[in-house]
């Protein structure tokens, strides 16, 4: 009887196991977290099953607790749930990595990743719709290993210095930028919104483009339409404000008042305040300067496409007012884009865009002595913003440069408008089968309007920016280029192991820049609204003297071929031949080979069935790169000087010969080596890219000293440019990413890079041995160096050794003029017994040794959330914003000053006396290591079944902030920011702050 009850409970349960029933769910894509139509739904090892429809939703009948079901659709890895009941499912399809079969645009041409033998980085669509940049170098600022982007301002419509792999020469740093193919100089003219991705070609294998690409090539793609799709509309909009994230501590008024008493009487003077008890707090100068600024922002974008066409529409418009001025800086641009591509006829396909932007920028003195920042730091807080009679007060006492700066805000009338289209057209044909003809031709034309006003003014005794006539300058200059690019492309398959492309073209360059511009006097009413030279009762032609244009040009060759074997061994090589006109007929033309090879280890039989290790690729490559990126007629001499006479006892000026001329002047040559290592771990969850690089520059076109005897030192002339230098920049860059396994309801991606670069000079050879740069104070010698053995672009001065404590020590020092007890002790390097300029030494590095990236992206149901951070260790930073005068208000350190012996070893006394306390050293060198919190940024995207009644296919709401919080021991505005100088980067003049942005937005799709 037992038997027959254990016979009855096991056919129980086998009916229980086997019961059938419908399972549902859906699939989504976990890039977007969009729903994936057309998705197989198949039970493993049968044949029945299902395909998603078009909201992602799938149903499978007939299905059994226990049963496998796989999720396939090409592009996406397959994958494989095990039914555990009948409650519904979701189901997260990654992209297929793992096939690397993703095309990326490599030059005249595109590649799929596997194939890619160079150091290439992607930055996608997504990510920039997350970190919603104003400008697109904002982009990349802690997204791509080997990339450094600094602020020249944070001001509205300010530019970034994009280095790719360090600072290889003194001259022209900037990447070759290409917008679908066209030349783009300014960035400020993309709307990142029409972005699709960007590109970032760090090694020799950027030598395809020729001399424009020796610091690397930034190739941007915009978004278009898809074959057959339906007419789709894209609305994306965020309003937010901004505010400064930092203001300098800064003495109050009794505080001021207090350490003037203090330095006065040390230096032998009354105390200019007795009474200081009704001082206060005072007028902190930084609280009235900045302020709240609004930032409104639209992007509407409309793709489709049928069986043959492909188009896509987008236009912007954004306005951001300067958290210094508020709308007296302000930043707005408007963006019109129009992409079409057709196949015309069999094997013929047309292609097509237009840009049009349009922006207006106002902008105050910033990053400099006299600037508004500099004044709201140094005006003394005993000042008033008005006087009694409602005039702006004036900063008496503080020196010739320092003056109120809300006056000089209300002063200031500055804008610039450009206006600038930009174009394509090109063609491709294919023939045989396994030829391509393409022809391709981009221009771009802008015109820029300026227009300066300075009323008459009087912002106190003795100011430099006193005007006691008013003026207006307006200027017109027009600029205009084309590229047209020819090349055929062969590509065959043998024997279906051999993959043969080759391709053989010529591109053909050309820019052209005319400028103009007047100067008109005595504006009526000193108004702006009638500033024009129309009203004006004198104009000056500001070029009667100078040549006002340029005309430069480009024509090169090139042939590429790309070999792979069995789709595991990579070969491609490189041959381009350039000619530029800044170069002399001898040395206009340079040859420029490059190469590389990869190797796919995981396509060996011994490691396909690897379940740890699902990609490896070995890559290497060599080559030189020609760089031109000088001024044109170097190699001529022309009559760009003024020349003064005397003629009938009248001084008349005439034009001279400018700048001396070098006739032997040729290409500056830069030679890179990348080794690196592309892989992918555990089914493509971790993804790890690492590189060692080393550039070397060569034949460095700098301007040596010459005597003045030469004419070196007259009006519109200057030195020789000669080939007389050496740098280098050598590193490693590591990058890794992990995607979580996709569950129901959560998933997470995050991803870290890190860069570790040395940067040195090997000689500069210009006859002095080093090439000065930058400026410090006033009347000082510059406090930047390129020489020999040292990173470009050091800083150069005293070092200091504490404070003297007493006069016993300064008897017992080397002579140091003026030195006194509470003074800075500096070293005498020399040791000569007498501290002066030859004591200087290298006291800092403006080059960071190391930058890094974290990212990272979360996703709970309809909820998204991702957070960007970046940091820069290693690099020094100036501090200059600082004016040297008695009454001028200084930085809240000074309490920490030396008021006696043991008081403090590190802050000097202070006295209205004479004292080298002032002179370069490093007590103005700090530390600009730091780590921010770049972008925060939460959204929730509405339920599909909500709004696809409105026939919406996508609403999702956001929240985000920007530049969110910045740790760092620096005391000045903002360590991130730089004037991108090769030599005199990193000082500091009151750098305009990177605000701290706050927005709401939306993206819709329709």
């Amino acid at each position: 009887m037992k038997h027959i009850y254990l016979l009855l409970l096991v056919f129980a349960t086998s009916i229980s196991w086997s019961q059938e029933f419908a399972l549902s769910g859906v699939v989504r894509d976990a890039t977007l977290n969009e729903p994936l139509p057309g998705v197989n739904v198949i039970i493993k090892n049968t044949s029945r099953g299902t395909t998603t429809d078009f909201d992602g939703n799938f149903t499978v009948q007939n299905i059994s607790t226990g049963d496998v079901l796989v999720f396939s659709s090409i592009g996406f890895l397959t994958r494989e749930i095990t039914v555990q009941g009948t409650d519904p499912i979701t189901v997260i399809l990654q992209d297929d990595v793992s096939a690397l079969d993703e095309v990326v645009v490599v030059g005249y041409g595109t590649q799929t990743k596997k194939e890619i033998t160079g150091a290439v980085s992607v930055v996608g669509s997504e990510t920039i719709e997350e970190l919603n940049p104003t400008r697109v170098e904002q982009a990349l600022q802690g997204q791509v290993a080997g990339v450094q982007v600094t602020s020249e301002s944070g001001s509205p419509g300010a530019g970034s210095n994009i280095r790719i792999r360090g600072i290889s020469t003194n001259g022209d740093n900037r990447p070759l930028i290409l917008v679908d193919g066209n030349v783009i100089e300014d960035l400020s003219v993309i709307n990142p919104g029409d972005i699709e991705s960007i590109n970032i070609l760090k090694d020799a294998t950027a030598g395809i483009y020729g001399v424009r690409a020796a610091n690397g090539v930034v190739l941007i793609t915009t978004k278009t339409g898809k074959r057959n799709s339906d007419l789709q509309f894209n609305y994306d909009a965020y309003a937010g404000f901004q505010e400064t994230s930092r203001k300098i501590p800064v003495l109050n008024a009794t505080e001021y008042a207090l350490i003037l008493n203090e330095a006065f009487t040390a230096g032998g003077d009354a105390a200019p305040f007795p009474n200081v008890s009704r001082l206060g707090e005072g007028t902190d100068w930084q609280d009235e300067v900045f302020q709240k600024a609004p930032i409104i922002n639209h992007n509407l974008t409309i793709n489709g496409g049928s069986e043959k066409s492909t188009y896509s529409f987008g236009s912007s418009f954004l306005t951001q007012n300067g958290i210094v001025g508020g709308p007296k800086s302000n930043f707005r641009r408007w963006t019109t884009r129009i992409n079409f591509n057709t196949e015309l006829f069999k094997n013929f396909k047309l292609t097509t865009n237009l840009l049009y932007t349009g922006t207006n920028r106002k902008t105050l003195p910033e990053n400099a002595l006299g600037s508004v920042l500099f004044n709201s730091l140094n005006n003394a807080p005993t000042f008033g913003i008005r006087d009694r009679d409602g005039n702006f007060t004036l900063s008496e006492g503080l020196g010739n440069e320092v003056i109120n700066p809300l006056a000089q805000i209300s002063n200031n009338f500055n804008e610039n408008d450009v206006d600038r289209i930009s174009g394509k057209i090109g063609g491709s044909y294919k023939f045989f089968n396994d030829f391509t003809v393409e022809s391709n031709f981009q221009f771009n034309y802008a015109e820029v309007y300026s227009r300066f006003f300075a009323p008459e003014v009087f912002y106190g005794s003795g100011k430099v920016f006193n005007i006691d006539r008013n003026f207006v300058v307006e200027g017109k200059n027009l600029f205009r280029d084309f590229t047209w690019d020819n090349f055929i492309n062969y590509e065959k398959t043998l024997s279906d192991d051999h993959n043969i492309k080759a391709t053989l073209g010529m591109s053909v360059f050309k820019t052209t820049g005319l400028f103009s511009g007047s100067t008109g006097f005595d504006i009526p009413n000193n108004d702006f609204q009638q500033a024009f030279l129309a009203n004006a009762s004198d104009v000056v032609d500001n070029f009667i003297n100078t040549a006002g244009k340029f005309d430069s040009r480009l024509l090169s060759y090139f042939t590429r071929l790309q070999y792979n074997y069995k789709g595991k061994y990579l070969l491609s090589g490189i041959i381009r031949r350039d000619g530029s006109t800044n170069f002399g007929p001898r040395n206009r033309f340079g040859y420029f080979p490059s190469g590389s090879v990869g190797y796919i280890m995981s396509e060996e039989k011994f490691l396909q069935d690897n379940e740890v290790l699902t990609f490896l690729k070995l890559r290497g490559s060599y080559g030189i790169v020609g760089n031109d990126r000088i001024g044109g007629n170097a190699f001529r001499s022309v009559l760009s000087g003024e020349g003064a006479y005397v003629l009938g006892g009248e001084l008349l000026f005439g034009q001279a010969v400018g700048a001396i001329s070098n006739p032997e002047i040729q290409w500056e040559e830069q030679k890179t080596l990348d080794i690196g290592v592309d892989m992918k771990l555990f089914n493509n969850r971790v993804d790890i890219t690492a590189d060692y690089f080393k550039k070397r520059t060569e034949d460095l076109l700098v301007s040596p000293p010459v005597s003045g005897i030469l004419g070196a030192a007259a009006p519109g002339s200057g030195s020789p440019t000669v080939n007389a230098g050496t740098v280098e920049n050598k590193g490693f860059e590591f990058a890794i990413g992990y995607n979580s396994d996709a569950s129901k309801d959560f998933y997470y991606n995050i991803n870290y890079n890190m860069t570790f670069l040395e940067n040195e000079v090997i000689s500069v050879n210009n006859g002095v041995g080093f090439i000065p740069g930058g400026s410090f104070g006033v009347g000082q010698d510059p406090p930047a160096r390129m020489e020999d053995g040292k990173p470009l672009g050091y800083f150069y001065g005293l070092q200091t050794d504490g404070i003297f404590q007493n006069q016993a020590e300064v008897d017992a020092h080397a002579t140091q003029a003026n030195a006194a007890p509470g003074d800075l002790r500096f070293v005498d390097i020399n040791g000569d017994g007498v501290i002066d300029s030859r004591d200087r030494t290298d006291i800092g590095n403006p080059i960071p040794d190391a930058t890094m990236g974290l990212n990272l992206s979360l996703n709970y149901k309809a909820i998204d959330f991702t957070a960007y951070a970046f940091a820069s260790v290693g690099n020094e930073i100036v501090r200059n914003y600082e004016r040297n005068q008695p009454r001028v208000n200084r930085s809240v350190y000074t309490l920490n000053r030396w008021t006696g012996e043991g008081s403090t070893n590190s802050y000097p006394r202070v006295t209205t006396g004479a004292t080298s306390n002032t002179l370069f050293s490093d007590f103005f060198v700090e530390d600009g290591s730091f780590v921010r919190l770049q972008n925060v940024q939460v959204g929730y995207t509405m339920p599909r079944k909500i709004v696809e009644d409105m026939g919406i296919r996508k609403l999702r709401f956001y929240l985000s902030a920007s530049n969110v919080f910045t740790l760092t021991e620096y005391k000045g505005y903002d360590p991130s920011a730089s004037s991108g100088a090769p030599i005199g980067a990193g000082i500091d003049q009151g750098f305009y702050p990177v605000p701290r942005t706050y927005l709401m937005g939306v993206n819709l799709k329709f």
